[in-house]
């Protein structure tokens, strides 16, 4: 998926086996964050510069939406360990991050393995790509200041 690109109407399932779509967002925008694994250091302070930022987003137009290959299960305790205010997707059968280009192989200490590539998809009221936060470019610290500027 590149800028300029209609998003999926079907998302995914989320923590509590709910059916996503974009038709839930109409008129909105939504910020569709993917991210590696629940409660991983790099994940978790990302999700939490989306929560502690969540009331500057929705002032902005946005709804947050957070994208992993961990189930159901996973998500909720990842939610209810920081407090998240925001619905995460289920993406176990790997259809969402590879419909979106985020799947493929990563290197870690000299290793290969099939992961998700940390990447953010700003979608327009009309459920369009207007910008892509590529992998190299988030900043989980203070991703919230990087959707806002």
């Amino acid at each position: 998926m590149k800028v300029g690109d209609k998003a999926p109407e079907i998302l995914g399932i989320n923590e509590h086996g709910k059916e996503i779509r974009l038709n839930d967002y109409k008129g909105k925008k939504i910020v569709l964050y993917f991210y590696p694994k629940d409660n991983t250091s790099g994940c978790t302070a990302q999700a939490c510069s989306l929560r502690d930022n969540y009331a500057e987003l929705r002032k902005a137009g946005y709804e947050v939406i957070g994208v992993s290959v961990d189930n159901e299960k996973s998500h909720l305790k990842f939610i209810e360990k920081n407090n998240l205010p925001f619905t995460l997707i289920a993406d176990t059968d790997k259809k969402l991050v590879e419909r979106f280009g985020v799947w493929g192989e990563k290197k870690m200490y000299g290793r290969s393995y099939m992961g998700t590539f940390r990447t953010t998809f700003l979608i327009d009221e009309n459920g369009v790509i207007e910008r892509i936060i590529e992998p190299k470019e988030v900043k989980t610290k203070e991703h919230a200041a990087q959707i806002l500027k």
